[in-house]
C-alpha cells in the first residue's frame, strides 16, 4: 500500500499539448499558436499576462473538460474561449497543480487553480461562469527557459528528480 506522498508523486499519464493561446492585450482576443517561448524572466513571449516569476506565468487547461462546460451550456465551447495558455489532453492537470512537471523541455510548477473570472459569464453565455467552476484548470510558474510547441509531452516530474527550492 503506498502513502498519500507516494500517491502524488507518481502519475504515470503522459498529456500532450493539445493548443496553445497567447493573450496579447487585456480582455482582447486570445490568438492561437503552434509554438511559444517561455521563460522564468519573462513569462510567456506576447502574452500580456506575464510576470517575472509570477505564480501565474502560465496557465492549463484539461480539454476533456469542454465535454463538461459544453453538456452545461447545451452549446460548443472552443480553448480560446477560455483564456488559458496550453489546453492539454491525456492527464488530469490537477495532478499537476503542487509539483514540478515537464512540457517538452521546459519546467513547471503547478502554484494553484485557475478559476474563472467574472467574465466567463459574457464570452460563454448566461452560465459560463458555473460551468467552467471546477474546470478552469491550474496557474503555474516557468522554472527552465525553452520552447513549448503543440503536440509536446506533459508528464509528472517526481519530486527525487528536483532539488527543492
Amino acid at each position: 500500500m503506498r502513502d498519500f506522498k507516494q500517491l502524488l508523486n507518481t502519475c504515470p499519464l503522459i498529456g500532450v499539448v493539445q493548443w496553445i493561446g497567447v493573450r496579447p492585450l487585456h480582455r482582447m482576443p486570445v490568438e492561437e499558436r503552434e509554438v511559444i517561448d517561455v521563460s522564468p524572466e519573462s513569462g510567456i513571449g506576447q502574452d500580456h499576462y506575464s510576470r517575472i516569476n509570477g505564480n501565474r506565468q502560465i496557465t492549463l487547461i484539461q480539454l476533456e473538460h469542454l465535454k463538461v462546460m459544453q453538456d452545461l451550456l447545451g452549446r460548443d465551447v472552443f480553448p480560446a474561449q477560455l483564456r488559458r495558455n496550453l489546453g492539454v489532453t491525456g492527464i488530469n492537470v490537477h495532478a499537476l497543480r503542487k509539483s514540478r512537471f515537464l512540457v517538452g523541455d521546459v519546467i513547471l510548477e503547478g502554484t494553484g487553480d485557475c478559476h474563472p473570472c467574472s467574465c466567463m459569464e459574457e464570452i460563454l453565455g448566461h452560465g459560463g461562469y458555473h460551468a467552467m467552476r471546477g474546470h478552469g484548470g491550474i496557474t503555474a510558474r516557468i522554472l527552465s527557459a525553452g520552447r513549448i510547441s503543440l503536440r509536446d509531452p506533459v508528464l509528472l516530474q517526481p519530486e527525487n528528480d528536483y532539488e527543492p527550492q
